[in-house]
């Protein structure tokens, strides 16, 4: 916590990562610890029940469950509840078999968002991100993390319609209690220029058709689904609808759910569904014309590079060399080697030119709060909502309402 109020200079990735000034100064808001009632520690007999237990992922769970539970009563004096978890109870960290897949970071998320109480979780590992050699780099992850769950707006998107909104859709399966079938968990998220209504919603799909290891929603669900999330835009809106609204998917858009989402939409001026297909077996270098002699250039394609490959798709390297990002304007390749591979973008439905649609995705992938790089490899809309499906899918009840995403960063 002191260390926040520290400036720091970074010790690798210079090319991109600035100087870190201190909390205040960056968020223009103050750090405060609470009063030491409010600074609960996890019972020492942990040690021993974890280490004697033949299920100590749910002794560590059900202990920091009654402590954060505790807390409640408190929840006014605090915006925030860091937890940091000793590494020797690293055995009660995960399970994953035929029987049982149980996550804690996972677990504690979707406990404290029921309690609508951010969590910040951290262990005590020596080789973790608390102990990694460039403090710039931890103070900012750490900052930004810690800025968002309180709360804050670390930043907007630019030179984007205010009256547009961005729906990022993912599918996970999750078995019943019983064990016999399986529902979809189909994870929606409200995105617009401003940041607000960063919110989602879960909603748990029974009898859903599935192809491969994919699930797809009928009419009906897909309908019940957007007008939640555009209920969400309107709340933030003071109940004005958004003109334009643009939806992702990682998998294809089924034809019952177009219609559903169309039935959902009737009040909206513009529509476009969008698959982003991430594995492409596309890959491409980036050549100069310098007088008419054609050279291999020192660096692979730049990020931005839109290819038209028909009507209604096209390729997109979101990940790519940038001068704009580099510190010093020179070409910063993200990574520093590889030849970078472009997402597929193929419309089922809108109308219009591509690179509008191009432009927001490269915006949105600049858009991860949880994050301290310029930019992640798929928009936020999707990173964020693969994110929710794994933490919802382990929830044992979910409840049907909206969660502030910030909730499970």
């Amino acid at each position: 916590m002191n260390e926040l109020n520290t400036a720091h200079s970074p010790k690798e990735r210079k090319d991109y990562l600035i100087d870190y000034s201190g909390f205040s100064n960056i968020y223009k808001t103050t750090l405060v610890s609470v009063d030491e009632h409010a600074c609960l520690e996890l019972p020492q007999v942990l040690d021993k029940e974890i280490y004697e237990s033949e299920t100590p992922h749910l002794v560590l769970a059900d202990a920091i469950t009654r402590t954060l539970q505790s807390l409640r009563n408190l929840q006014h004096e605090f915006t925030i509840v860091l937890l940091l978890i000793p590494n020797r109870w690293k055995r009660a960290f995960k399970v994953k078999n035929e029987l049982e897949d149980f996550d804690l970071h996972h677990y504690l998320k979707a406990i404290s968002a029921s309690m609508n109480m951010p969590l910040q979780i951290t262990n005590d590992d020596d080789s973790g991100a608390l102990r990694y050699f460039c403090r710039c780099s931890v103070m900012w992850r750490a900052s930004i993390a810690i800025y968002t769950k309180a709360g804050g707006i670390p930043w907007v998107l630019a030179n984007r319609p205010e009256d547009t909104a961005y729906i990022g859709l993912r599918y996970a399966l999750h078995n019943n209690p019983n064990g016999k079938s399986k529902f979809a968990i189909c994870c929606s998220q409200v995105f617009d220029a401003s940041g607000a209504g960063l919110e989602f919603i879960a909603y748990e799909a029974e009898d859903v058709r599935i192809f491969g290891d994919n699930p797809f929603l009928n009419r009906s669900q897909m309908l019940s689904v957007i007008s939640r999330s555009i209920e969400i835009y309107q709340r933030k809106h003071f109940g004005k609808k958004p003109k334009h609204v643009i939806i992702h998917k990682n998998t294809e858009f089924k034809p019952e759910e177009i219609d559903g989402c169309f039935d959902a939409l009737t009040a909206v001026d513009e529509v476009d569904l969008i698959h982003i297909k991430q594995d492409t077996p596309w890959s491409a270098i980036h050549l100069n014309n310098y007088r008419g002699k054609i050279s291999l250039d020192g660096y692979p394609c730049k990020r931005g590079t839109s290819l038209q490959l028909g009507g209604h798709n096209s390729l997109l390297w979101i990940h790519g060399a940038s001068s704009s990002l580099s510190n010093n304007k020179k070409q910063l390749l993200k990574g520093g080697k590889g030849i970078p591979s472009p997402v597929e973008l193929v419309r089922y439905a809108g109308h219009g030119s591509m690179d509008e649609i191009a432009k927001s995705i490269l915006a949105l992938s600049k858009m991860d709060w949880n994050n301290d790089g310029p930019y992640v490899q798929l928009p936020v809309t999707l990173s964020y909502a693969h994110i929710m499906a794994q933490i919802v899918a382990r929830m044992p009840k979910l409840e049907s309402r909206p969660y502030p995403i910030r909730f499970f960063m």
